[in-house]
């Protein structure tokens, strides 16, 4: 017999997620403007659905799931950096009791060119391609303004180790 949900207790998100820059390797952006906040813009972002959930396949779950953009499209790179912040109170009711701080593992998701891309309508308004430096300043997240800053340099250096697709 299956538990109840009541017995379950609530479903609480893990505070642990992936922002995914998504770029051409002329430096396009894509972004997406949050249905829950309009003109909150951001890269791709997800938690992971659970402890055991690799980072990759959080990657590939969330840019399919807010853009529609296939798993194995374009390069997906770990940029090996994590970002620790505050969570804003109006969100923390989607976490557990006492949960303030998210850790944040940064990927980039290289692209041939820009694409069109089909938002969820329950998270996102609409998307669009902008240089980097726009985006960099339309976005609401200090951590994802930072990251987009860091694109020209990882783009020249190639920084980052590209995760198999697998």
């Amino acid at each position: 017999m299956a538990e109840s949900t009541l017995e379950q207790g609530p479903r609480y998100k893990i505070p642990e997620s992936v922002l995914v820059v998504i770029h051409t390797a002329d430096l396009q952006v894509l972004l997406l403007e949050r249905s829950d906040h309009p003109g909150f813009w951001q890269s791709v972002t997800g938690s992971r659905e659970g402890a055991d959930e690799p980072l990759v396949q959080t990657c590939r779950r969330e840019v399919a799931e807010e853009t529609g953009i296939a798993p194995g499209e374009g390069q997906l790179i770990d940029w090996h950096l994590e970002n620790h912040y505050e969570i804003f109170p109006h969100w923390r009711a989607r976490y557990g009791p006492g949960v303030t701080r998210n850790a944040e593992h940064v990927f980039g998701l290289l692209l041939p060119a820009p694409v069109a891309v089909r938002v969820a309508d329950r998270e996102h308004l609409r998307a669009q391609w902008l240089h980097w430096r726009e985006a960099a300043e339309l976005c609401f997240s200090w951590s994802n303004v930072e990251a987009i800053r860091q694109l020209p340099a990882r783009a020249a250096t190639g920084c980052g180790a590209a995760v198999s697709s697998r």
